[in-house]
């Protein structure tokens, strides 16, 4: 009879083993799928949370060459997973993103983790509180795994940042392919969710920064409404321009985290045959090879699938956002900054931030432009910025956003189309934070942000020659954003999924 006893013990232990390893197999590959994918595995019990976030830890150790992480949140993160694993047992409620890993960009806040903003003077801060935006998703049941790498203090988009890396040499990798870079700022956060290593994210956008990496890794990012938002606990550049934004596989994905953050109701897919897409010339100027033909392929498509394709005339848009653009960032970076290092990090000071500063690019802009309050000038002088700035916030911002409200409504569109980025992403090295690349590629993200109206990135191809991912990006009249992630996820079915990364 005992030796019955230790036969069945035995089973049982062998059965309960290889439930464990099929859980974490399931786990593993699930770490593949999208966001709502992800909680409808968690949901039929096909995977568990605990399981889900050890192979998501896993994954991400396993990619140090993307030079993405900057903090893992390992026990915390397993902990949350078990005490939601217990409750779904238990059959207790659970919020929407109960169980699913997330990755939050190194400038918002999470409790107990550095936040460094990319930079060496704050690498030793540690909030203890999450931003609101955190809190959100956490509330709603978003395990929160790691922070991610950035350029350095959010001016750049390339995401080189010689501060921080866990391979040998500096800059966040391209997920498909670890030569190149993976744009700005919110780099980690784009190369982790294109690589597949986690579903979704959260980044921050001031002139691009979740869309550019999103465009450049193959996944979509969301540029909310200006104020949409909550903006606290976020490592500012200006307050005129700064938003977080939600970064995911799918614009399913985005729809979801950005209706858990602002309390929206659900919403599905646009009809097609309901939507008219404008196209402007300034947008389409020197595209390359790859862009051009992906972004043509993409209008066919859509059209063919129902969707108008409109021209529309928008002649005096980088005039106008050239009156905003620098002014604005740069000035209000120096304010911003101070009153954020006083409330959070009192006796650090800007002049000491910057003392500190390890990108070349980041650094010149501070010492030349950000601190002495300058703004370039002709024949490479620097002139006051406080004029241009005031000018910019009482006239010319207001003419940029009034093109664009008379662009909506005299031509009927419900969003413009156009390339989000007009080249592929381009070699991870020192050159890739050049003036020349940084104004290449924010060229036609950066109106948008100056407008402050909302902005989504899909992914519609791989460049037929580079073979990494090229972007189409919506932007929709303010306060559009619900409309604007339903047309995203019409354009998405329509074009059609990515292929995954080769490694």
């Amino acid at each position: 009879m005992m030796g019955r006893h230790l036969v069945l013990a035995a089973l049982v232990a062998v059965l309960m083993t290889n439930m464990a390893s099929m859980s974490q197999a399931h786990a593993a590959a699930s770490t593949g799928l999208s966001a709502v994918e992800t909680l409808d595995a968690l949901a039929k019990g096909t995977t568990t949370s605990e399981a889900l976030v050890k192979a998501t830890l896993a994954a991400l150790a396993a990619r140090p060459d993307l030079n993405a992480i900057t903090a893992i949140d390992g026990d915390r993160a397993l902990a949350a997973a078990r005490s939601i694993d217990a409750r779904r047992a238990a059959g207790q409620p659970l919020g929407p993103l109960a169980g699913l890993p997330i990755v939050v960009k190194d400038n918002i806040h999470l409790a107990g983790l550095p936040n460094t903003a990319g930079t060496p003077a704050l690498k030793n801060f540690v909030p203890d509180t999450n931003a609101p935006v955190v809190q959100k998703l956490i509330e709603a049941g978003a395990v929160v795994i790691a922070k991610t790498n950035m350029h350095e203090l959010a001016f750049g988009i390339s995401g080189y940042n010689t501060a921080f890396k866990t391979a040998a040499e500096p800059g966040v990798r391209n997920a498909y392919d670890a030569t190149r870079f993976a744009g700005g700022s919110s780099s980690g956060t784009g190369a982790v969710v294109g690589a597949r290593l986690v579903a979704a994210g959260l980044g921050s956008d001031t002139g691009g920064s979740v869309r550019i990496p999103c465009a450049v890794n193959g996944c979509v990012g969301l540029r909310p409404t200006v104020g949409r938002y909550p903006g606290e606990g976020i490592t500012p550049i200006s307050h005129t321009r700064d938003t977080a934004g939600p970064m995911a596989r799918t614009a399913a994905d985005v729809e979801l985290l950005d209706r858990v953050v602002t309390g929206a109701a659900p919403q599905g897919p646009a009809d097609p045959a309901a939507i008219r897409l404008g196209i402007a010339e300034p947008f389409l100027a020197g595209l390359d090879a790859d862009i051009k033909a992906a972004f043509d392929a993409a209008l066919d498509k859509l059209r063919a699938r129902g969707f108008a394709i409109v021209p529309v005339e928008m002649t005096d848009l980088m005039e106008l956002n050239s009156r905003v653009s620098f002014p604005v960032a740069l000035y209000e970076a120096y304010d911003d900054l101070k009153a954020y290092l006083a409330r959070y990090v009192p006796g650090l000071t800007v002049e000491a931030v910057a003392a500190e500063i390890s990108s070349p690019d980041v650094k010149g802009t501070y010492m030349g432009l950000v601190l002495p309050r300058k703004l370039p000038g002709p024949n490479n002088t620097v002139v006051d910025a406080l004029p241009a700035y005031q000018e910019a916030i009482t006239k010319w911002r207001l003419a940029l956003q009034a093109l664009y409200a008379e662009t909506f409504s005299k031509n009927r569109i419900d969003a413009l189309a156009f390339p989000t980025v007009p080249r592929v992403a381009i070699t991870a090295d020192p050159e890739s934070s050049s003036l020349a690349n940084f104004l290449e590629f924010i060229r036609n993200t950066d109106p948008g942000s100056n407008a402050g109206i909302p902005g989504i990135t899909v992914p519609i191809g791989l460049g037929a020659t580079s073979h990494v991912p090229i972007g189409l990006e919506l932007d929709g009249p303010a306060g559009s954003d619900r409309q604007l992630i339903a047309i995203a996820q019409t354009v998405e079915t329509t074009l059609g999924p990515l292929p995954p990364p080769s490694r």
